[in-house]
């Protein structure tokens, strides 16, 4: 079990530098959809926390 999680995650790695490599504006653009995602989670959680406060 650890070397099937082992391989995965080797396997995600490689994917991760071909995609960099392949593609650098296409993989710029997946890192920026993702940072934008969190920055809306944290702003909605954000914001419910404010209006249970009040």
């Amino acid at each position: 079990m650890v070397q099937a999680k082992k391989l995965t995650l080797y396997v995600v790695i490689v994917f991760v530098f071909y995609t960099i490599i392949t593609s650098p504006e296409r993989a710029a653009d997946l890192v920026q959809v993702g940072f934008e995602g969190i920055s809306s989670a944290a702003q909605g959680v954000g914001d419910f926390m404010t209006e249970l406060v009040n």
